[in-house]
């Protein structure tokens, strides 16, 4: 759990840092040009993160679900050596996606505008610049969507039917309290996050400045809590709080 949970910050040093220097250079400098280059490879790190965030949540749930539910087999299944085969099976599968995602980005071609109402570049603010938006580019957004984020939701969720009707069936207070307080920053982080997802999924295409303070929150205060809430499971921050 520690070496997903390590991951997990790696990820959210990853969302801030594709997102805050920039914006800080906008807000310092007044100079809010972004070159195409930049723009791009934005994109393709926002993905790959993203991605890996999605799946790397799933896989906790998965660990999770066995530490619970068949604690006996859980060092034979999630061993350091799969866990580590995993870990690196997440990335792969995060840089080869971005970089599929990102080839047919660079197809689309700006013709309405080239000024995106956004503090930074993704999908969504560059589809409604753009004049080639093919129904194969809204196919791959649907895949994305499908494979990165329903697919893992949906996985999750079932994770933890199994844990909770598991913890329920235990005899005693104890171990009812115990076996929780194993999953509830998790389940902290994954309401978070993907109540966070689901709110800018619904913004309108059109509320520019909500969609923006939106992403600000999405991206540098959503990873910043992440850590924090893992944190209050420490009994020596319990002890200082």
């Amino acid at each position: 759990m520690y070496l997903f949970i390590c991951n997990l910050s790696i990820v959210d040093i990853f969302y801030t840092s594709v997102m805050v220097p920039k914006l800080l250079h906008m807000l310092l400098s007044g100079n809010h040009i972004v070159s195409s280059t930049q723009c791009y490879t934005q994109l393709s790190f926002f993905v790959t993160v993203g991605g890996a965030e999605e799946i790397l949540l799933f896989v906790m749930a998965y660990d999770r679900f066995f530490a619970i539910c068949n604690p006996l087999h859980y060092y034979r299944i999630m061993s350091v050596r799969n866990c580590t085969l995993i870990i690196i099976g997440i990335w792969a599968v995060a840089f080869i996606n971005s970089s599929l995602f990102l080839t047919f980005v660079l197809y689309m071609s700006s013709c309405h505008s080239n000024i995106i109402h956004q503090f930074f570049c993704d999908a969504k603010s560059l589809t409604q610049i753009t004049c080639t938006t093919t129904q194969l580019f809204n196919v791959v957004n649907c895949v994305e969507t499908l494979v990165f984020g329903f697919i893992p939701l949906m996985g999750t969720v079932v994770s933890y039917v199994k844990i909770f009707s598991d913890i329920f069936k235990m005899k005693t207070k104890e171990n009812r309290k115990k076996s929780f307080s194993t999953c509830s920053s998790h389940v902290t982080v994954i309401s978070i996050y993907y109540g966070a997802g689901l709110i800018g999924y619904l913004i309108p295409p059109y509320s520019d400045l909500l969609y923006s303070v939106f992403n600000i929150t999405y991206t540098t205060i959503v990873p910043m809590m992440n850590p924090i809430i893992y944190s209050l499971q420490n009994s020596n921050v319990q002890s200082a709080l």
